[in-house]
C-alpha cells in the first residue's frame, strides 16, 4: 500500500483549459458554477481500491492497513484539490464532495469506524477547500445518514445531496427541523420508488408539495429528484414532477 504508484495529480494536463472555461460560463451565464468532483470521497476509493468486500474485511480484521490505505488516499486528493482550486477556486459558487456513507436502513459500516478513520480525513479535506476558495460546500451521500448529519456539519459541509426521504430516519419535516438552522438540502423532491417509479401523477403532485412544504420555509432548499429519475419512471410522472414545482415551488 506505501509503495503503490498512485497517478499524479496534480498533472497540468488535468486543468488544461479549465479557467478559461469557467470564466466563459460566468460572463456568458447566471447559472452558480458547481467545482465538481472527478472522483469519490476517502471512503469510497477504498471500495474501488480493495472492492467492496474486502474492504469491509478490512475494517474488521485489518485496520492498520485500512489507515495506511486512506492516509495515501488523502494525500492524493488534498493534492489534486489544491491544483484544481488554484484554477478556478475563486470562480465557483460551490464544491461538490462526497462519499456514500448510508443504505436504505442506516450506515454502511460502523460509524466508530467511520469517526476514527474517515471523518478527520473529510474534515482536512473540506478545511483545504474552503482555504482555495469561498464556495459553498456541497456534500452527496445516497442512503439513510441520518446518525452523520450532525458530523457533516461539525466538518464544514453546508449542503446535503440527495437527501434519501425514504430510507429509515430521513423524513424531510425531521431533517428539516432539526438541521436546517445549519444545513441547506439539495434534493429530496419525491420518493423514488413509491412515488416516481409506482405512483399515479395524483400522487407525484401530492408528494412533490409535501416535499417543498416540509424543505421550503426559510429557504435553504434546492428542489431536484433524489439521485437520477430512474427508468421506469413513467413520463407523465415526469412531467407532473417538474411541473408541481415549477408551479408550486417559486419563492
Amino acid at each position: 500500500i506505501k509503495t503503490h504508484p498512485f497517478p499524479d495529480p496534480e498533472k497540468p494536463s488535468r486543468f488544461a483549459g479549465l479557467r478559461e472555461k469557467v470564466r466563459n460560463f460566468n460572463d456568458k451565464t447566471d447559472k452558480a458554477i458547481i467545482a465538481y468532483s472527478p472522483t469519490g470521497g476517502v471512503y469510497e476509493h477504498t471500495y474501488w481500491l480493495r472492492g467492496i468486500e474486502e474492504s469491509f474485511i478490512d475494517m474488521a480484521s485489518n485496520i492498520k492497513a485500512l489507515e495506511v490505505l486512506t492516509e495515501r488516499i488523502l494525500e492524493w486528493m488534498l493534492r489534486f484539490w489544491a491544483s484544481y482550486l488554484k484554477e478556478i477556486g475563486d470562480l465557483v459558487q460551490i464544491v461538490q464532495v462526497g462519499d456514500d456513507l448510508g443504505g436504505q436502513d442506516g450506515p454502511l459500516f460502523s460509524p466508530k469506524i467511520y469517526r476514527e478513520i474517515y471523518k478527520p480525513k473529510q474534515k482536512k479535506l473540506i478545511s483545504l477547500i474552503k482555504k482555495n476558495t469561498d464556495a459553498k460546500i456541497y456534500f452527496h451521500s445516497c442512503g439513510s445518514i441520518y446518525e452523520y448529519i450532525p458530523d457533516l456539519i461539525e466538518i464544514g459541509v453546508d449542503v446535503l445531496n440527495p437527501v434519501q426521504v425514504h430510507a429509515a430516519r430521513m423524513e424531510s419535516d425531521r431533517l428539516k427541523k432539526e438541521f436546517g438552522k445549519d444545513l441547506s438540502f439539495w434534493g429530496g423532491g419525491a420518493d423514488p420508488v413509491k412515488i416516481m417509479s409506482n405512483g399515479s401523477a395524483r400522487d407525484v403532485e401530492e408528494e412533490v408539495k409535501r416535499r417543498i412544504d416540509d424543505f421550503g420555509p426559510g429557504g435553504g432548499f434546492v428542489f431536484a429528484s433524489i439521485h437520477n429519475i430512474q427508468a421506469d419512471v413513467p413520463p407523465e410522472n415526469v412531467a407532473q414532477f417538474f411541473e408541481t414545482a415549477y408551479r408550486y415551488g417559486v419563492y
